[in-house]
Parts: C-alpha cells; sequence; structure tokens
C-alpha cells in the first residue's frame, strides 16, 4: 500500500453511542484499512473528522493523531534475549510430545522458519533417540532444536542414559518435562562443560527449558542446583570439583515454561492466574540469587489462537510453546487417522486418563475423548491397582473382560511381553517385579498404557478404541477459528503455516488492542484475524516478518 490517506466513513454515532455496522460492511475502505493495518512493518496513525477516521501510514505524529500503531514486525514479538540465546527469529516453540509425536520432521520445519522445534523423546528407546540426533544434526547445521528430557521417577537408569547420549552428541538444549524435582540426570547435564570465559564470565554450554506448573517445582528451575545433587554428581564423576562449583552461581533453567491445561502431563492450571504468578515468583527469585541473566517465563498450554498468543505476551511471556496443534499437522509422528480425530475435537472432547509413565503415583494426562475409549479403560485398570495386591488376586469377573477386550490375551503373556521389553531397556524393573507382585500388575497394566499410544501413532486400525491420543481443549479452539478456512482440512495443516498463521494474526489482535487503549473501538469487520492459505499468507509475510 503506498503512502497517503485514506478515510474510513463510520457514519455518525448513533444516540447509543455506537458505530453504524452496515456502512463499515458496504463501503470499499474496508479493504484499504486491512491492507494498511496488516502492513505490520510501517507505522499506522488514525485520524478522526466529521465524516469519519482517517487513516495514513508512516505520517508523523501532530496534535491530530488520534491514535498511532507503531510498526509490529513479528520478530520483536516476546523477549529479544531468547531469541539471541536460542538463535531463532521468532518466539515460538513446539513443545516435545512423546514417543517421537514431536517429530524430526516438525523440528527441521520449525528451524526452516527461524522457530525453535523440540524433539519428544520420552518413551523411545535409546537407539530411536539416537537416530533422531543423527537426523537432525545432519540436516540443520547451525538451526536451533532440542530434545525432551523427560522425569523418570520409575526408570532413573534410563533417564540418566537420556542425558549421557545429549551430552554425548553435544545436544546443546534439552526441555526438562514432567519433573517433580530434581535429579542427578538433569543436573549432570546442565552443568557438564561449564566454565568461565576470558572476561571472567560464566558460560554454560548445556541450555535448559523447564516446563512446570506446580510453583514448587517452578522455584527448584529457578534456583541453582541442590547442593545434595552437586556433592553426589562429584562423588560419581558425573561433574568435577570445578563443574560444581560454578553450578552453585546459575539457575537450572534458562527458561521455564509455565504450561497450563495442556494435552498430556497437566495439572489443568488456568494460564491467565499459572503465567502472572510465575513470572512475579521468578522476580523475587532473581532478587535473591542475582543471575546476569534472569530466567525467562513462557507460556504453553491452551495456545492455539491467535487471542490466546496475545494474552500470553500481554501479560508478559517471553515466549509461546504450542503442542496439540502440532500432533494434529502433518509432520507429526502420528498417522493420518489421528490427525482427522483432532481435527474434528471441540474443547469439551477431553477427558483425564491414568498416565503410563507415573501410572503407581495416579498421575493422569489428557487426551481426547471423542472416538477412542483409552481413558476408560486405562481408569479401569487404574481400580483394579488400587483394589487387588496381585494380577493373581483380581477376580475372574474382572479379569476375563480385560483379557478380552483391552489386553486380547492373557495376563501371563502381556507379562512376558513386558519381561521382554524391560530386558533390553531395563533389567532391574524385572528384578523388582519378581520380588513385588504389585509392582508386577502396574509394569503389565502399564503395557497397555504405554502400546495404546503406539497404536494410536501407527494407525492401528483394530486398536482405534484403545487410541490413546495426548490433546487438550486448546485444539478445539484452533479448530474453531480454522473453520471455514484453508487450515480446517487436516491434510492442509503444515507447521509452519500454522505457526505463521498464527504468528501473523496475534499481530492483528495486539494492533486492536493498542487501539482500545487509545479510545479507538472499532467493530469486529475491521479486525479480521483468520487463517490463510501459504499463497496469501507468504506474500503478508514477507513483509511482517
Amino acid at each position: 500500500m503506498q503512502n497517503g490517506s485514506s478515510t474510513i466513513p463510520v457514519g455518525r454515532n448513533r444516540a447509543d453511542g455506537s458505530l453504524n455496522r452496515t456502512s463499515l460492511i458496504s463501503n470499499g475502505a474496508t479493504n484499504l484499512w486491512t491492507s494498511a493495518l496488516h502492513s505490520l512493518h510501517r507505522s499506522l496513525s488514525l485520524f478522526q473528522d466529521s465524516e469519519g477516521y482517517r487513516f495514513e501510514l508512516d505520517a508523523p505524529l501532530d496534535n491530530n493523531t488520534k491514535a498511532y500503531l507503531p510498526p509490529l514486525p513479528l520478530s520483536s514479538l516476546g523477549d529479544s534475549t531468547f531469541r539471541r540465546a536460542h538463535k531463532v527469529r521468532f518466539n515460538y516453540v513446539t513443545g516435545a510430545m512423546a514417543n517421537g509425536i514431536a517429530s524430526t520432521d516438525i523440528v527441521k520445519a520449525m528451524a526452516d522458519v527461524g522457530m525453535l522445534g523440540i524433539f519428544g523423546a520420552a518413551g523411545l528407546s535409546l537407539d530411536r533417540v539416537e537416530k533422531a540426533i543423527q537426523t537432525l544434526q545432519g540436516g540443520l547445521g547451525e538451526k536451533p532444536y532440542g530434545f525432551n528430557l523427560i522425569h523418570s521417577p520409575n526408570e532413573p537408569v534410563h533417564e540418566m542414559a537420556t542425558a549421557e547420549l545429549f551430552l554425548r552428541y553435544r545436544v546443546p538444549l534439552v526441555e526438562a518435562s514432567a519433573y517433580l524435582d530434581i535429579t542427578p540426570a538433569i543436573v549432570r547435564y546442565r552443568l557438564s562443560g561449564i566454565r568461565r570465559s576470558s572476561n571472567g564470565q560464566i558460560e554454560v554450554p548445556n541450555r535448559v527449558i523447564g516446563k512446570v506448573s506446580r510453583s514448587e517445582v517452578a522455584t527448584r528451575f529457578l534456583s541453582p542446583p541442590p547442593e545434595r545433587l552437586l556433592k553426589e554428581c562429584l562423588e560419581k564423576g558425573y561433574l568435577s570439583a570445578f563443574e560444581v562449583e560454578l553450578g552453585r552461581q546459575v539457575p537450572m533453567a534458562d527458561d521455564i515454561t509455565v504450561e497450563a491445561d495442556s494435552g498430556g502431563h497437566t495439572d489443568n492450571r488456568p494460564a491467565i492466574s499459572l503465567l502472572p504468578s510465575m513470572i512475579a515468583l521468578r522476580d523475587r527469585l532473581q532478587k535473591e540469587f542475582h543471575f546476569p541473566t534472569p530466567v525467562r517465563i513462557g507460556a504453553a498450554g491452551g495456545i492455539s489462537t491467535p487471542a490466546s498468543i496475545a494474552a500470553a505476551l500481554a501479560m508478559g511471556a517471553a515466549y509461546v510453546v504450542t503442542g496439540s496443534v502440532n500432533q494434529a499437522c502433518v509432520e507429526s509422528g502420528s498417522c493420518d487417522t489421528v490427525r482427522q480425530m483432532l481435527a474434528e475435537a471441540d474443547q469439551a472432547d477431553v477427558i483425564m486418563a491414568p498416565a503410563a509413565d507415573m501410572f503407581e503415583m495416579g498421575v493422569k494426562v489428557q487426551v481426547l475423548k471423542r472416538g477412542t475409549m483409552f481413558a476408560m479403560r486405562a481408569s479401569k485398570l487404574y481400580e483394579l491397582y488400587r483394589a487387588y495386591p496381585s494380577i493373581e488376586a483380581i477376580p475372574a469377573a474382572d479379569r476375563v473382560p480385560i483379557e478380552k477386550n483391552l489386553f486380547r490375551m492373557d495376563l501371563e503373556e502381556v507379562w512376558k511381553q513386558t519381561q521382554e521389553y524391560f530386558q533390553r531397556r531395563d533389567p532391574h524393573q524385572n528384578f523388582k517385579a519378581e520380588a513385588d507382585p504389585k509392582f508386577k500388575m502396574a509394569l503389565v497394566f502399564r503395557w497397555y498404557l504405554g502400546q495404546s499410544s503406539r497404536w494410536a501413532n501407527a494407525g492401528e486400525p483394530s486398536r482405534r478404541l484403545d487410541y490413546q491420543i495426548w490433546c487438550g481443549p486448546a485444539m478445539g479452539a484452533f479448530n474453531e477459528w480454522t473453520k471455514g478456512t484453508y487450515l480446517e482440512a487436516a491434510k492442509n495443516r503444515s507447521v509452519g503455516i500454522v505457526a505463521k498463521n498464527l504468528l501473523f494474526n496475534t499481530a492483528i489482535v495486539l494492533r486492536r488492542l493498542q487501539l482500545k487503549l487509545q479510545g479507538i473501538d472499532l467493530p469486529d469487520d475491521y479486525f479480521p484475524t483468520q487463517a490463510m492459505d501459504p499463497n496469501t499468507l507468504e506474500a503478508k509475510w514477507k513483509e511482517a516478518a
């Protein structure tokens, strides 16, 4: 759009003070206004006269200016230190989803558009994780990427082995998720290689993004490592005395992702109260520790529309993390059937179900309810686990139905397969199960919970009713926003196109907010925020980025 001014003939105010919507809809100046609004790289000024609002791009400020919108390049949204630290152009992250749902293809696609993707390493064998590392390091060069390190209270050996794998390959960033407390594995990863630069500043080569939803866990990531773990890491040779000494002066994380009502592991906390409280907690601890760079706070859980991203940024989020919406994209490690199920989900089509990795503790994950019976069946297994001391103690009236409908084999055969799995992954689990019948029952029941996710990813047709699909209400909100647009169809959902659409339209929401704060409250017609097809989007993105 060329420099110059145009008039938005909004009509004279009605007696009730509202604007004449009919003239807004029918007048051709609306297209000119939309074009000006979308010119995010340029300033936009509004003036008012007897005919209505006049707008002008790059106009100098004067006494007649009714409202002023400064340039709002998309690369300016969020904290600039986040972009520098992670070598990205945009403060947008696709979070880890276990079992490789957050795939190497997603991570590559994010890196290609200047954003950050985290590979979902949780639940995978070390061989699978190693292959993913090799794939990304071979294809990305210096572009950004990260890997997930999940807290595994039942498998600490595997957690440590995963951390060692990341260190061996010099993976520069991990997203630490589902942590209930700091562990030796995450301390070892964080502090290995810590050093002082030539000017005396502490350099931490291994970056950590802690994903949390509780203040007590956030406090641990916002603080230096616990002294007892530093001592343990020193005694076991994981860290040197020099690394331990420097480690006392740095926080456990560079960034904290505040996870609200998300898919998978979640405490179903509301973002509108959780995020500000975590930012306040960070500020209090920063005053105590005086870290050179304060830990940044990002937002996750419920992030799936321009309005939700704008709200997170307005509340002070340094960056945003998407999750559920990415599983519905063509690059995800899931299958077409699951993508279609997600594309049809409403906000209410979710439910809590027992978690495979923390089954005995009663921890739950949020999953898709519509089109699958997983949540009901998994809950039945947890009821049986709570009620009986061993597999043998389960009455036939309960045992026969689960063998027939859930496992489709007798429980002895399930145990045999479970033993074979842990013989490869962590033999200690088998020894523990032989000595503890209730733990053995937990491992057998976890077989179903673990397989249900793999059946969903593989698109196993005979197991559709058993699909475990991690999903939060954000999925339904995204489907509502994209209805009637290019992104309504599951086949058109590419993570890069989704991310760009969300960020671009976030800027429009923020521009409307800026106008409202200056007393300009135009009707919805003047602020269209809808998903665009790739060609339309790219034309606008080149200027806006």
